[in-house]
């Protein structure tokens, strides 16, 4: 069983770097999420209410949420890095956005496996090569994959679709929800997938999830509708996909749970207009 082949395949994140160079003074954060890649050098990271952290090793730095911080070279060498915005594929309803902690702060050296992509993307971040962002935003999706990897394996956080993927008996239902969200499915359905009774299964995946298996099944759905709407693809096909019979049915779920008319989402191309 593949964990994540479906959940990435309808959430698409894209990196955009923005910063590339020698960091000697002090840089402020929030709003998005953000990628930081300390190369060399010395840097500080500074949040409201917690104590600031100073790194002097390669490290990977990443705000999944655009939580605020600042980050400062250290003054008498700076420090060599690579910051990006990261948008995780669609504010509402992504569930790889809203199960990653916070903050997730990984040092090369604890963690080789990152090695090889970060150095990949330190390369296209100082270079100006043609292709340079495209090659950024690929090599993003896989960091992205390691990351989810590492979250998960190491039990990091503790609700969330991330936490339930954690969770033998929840990944199996999760994982099946990701590869069909057009299925008609009921709690005895999930339940049964996941091999426990239906009481327990919806106690047990409301407390881990966060959500009742329903309400998730409903969000990752307009997950999904989204993506497909963003290829131009027609209300009513789209509503068929994920799983309701009119567009007028699907039309309020999706309104009520993302704020806009599925008819108002412009196609991807359509969005520098």
């Amino acid at each position: 069983m593949d964990l994540f082949s479906a959940l990435f395949a309808h959430t698409t994140p894209v990196a955009r770097t923005f910063f590339s160079g020698n960091l000697c003074t002090a840089a402020q954060f929030s709003g998005s999420g953000h990628l930081h890649l300390l190369k060399s050098g010395s840097l500080t990271l500074s949040r409201v209410g917690t104590p600031d952290i100073t790194l002097h090793e390669p490290t990977l730095l990443f705000f999944p949420r655009g939580r605020a911080h600042r980050i400062t070279g250290a003054a008498d060498c700076g420090a060599d890095l690579v910051c990006a915005t990261v948008d995780m594929g669609g504010e509402t309803g992504n569930p790889i956005g809203e199960g990653l902690p916070d903050m997730i702060l990984l040092p090369q050296a604890a963690h080789p496996a990152l090695a090889p992509i970060c150095e990949l993307l330190l390369s296209e971040g100082f270079a100006e090569q043609d292709g340079r962002q495209t090659a950024i935003d690929r090599l993003f999706e896989y960091l992205l994959i390691l990351i989810v990897r590492h979250v998960v394996a190491g039990g990091l956080v503790g609700s969330g679709v991330l936490a339930g993927l954690a969770d033998p008996r929840l990944a199996k239902a999760l994982t099946a929800m990701h590869e069909n969200p057009g299925r008609t499915w009921s709690l005895d359905d999930l339940a049964e997938i996941a091999g426990m009774s239906r009481t327990r299964f919806v106690a047990h995946f409301r407390k881990v999830v966060g959500r009742t298996p329903i309400e998730y099944l409903t969000r990752w759905r307009m997950t999904y509708a989204r993506q497909l709407l963003a290829k131009g693809k027609p209300v009513k096909s789209v509503a068929l996909q994920v799983g309701y019979e009119s567009a007028a049915a699907f039309s309020r779920v999706f309104s009520r749970v993302t704020g806009e008319a599925p008819r108002h989402l412009k196609p991807a191309a359509d969005r520098s207009d």
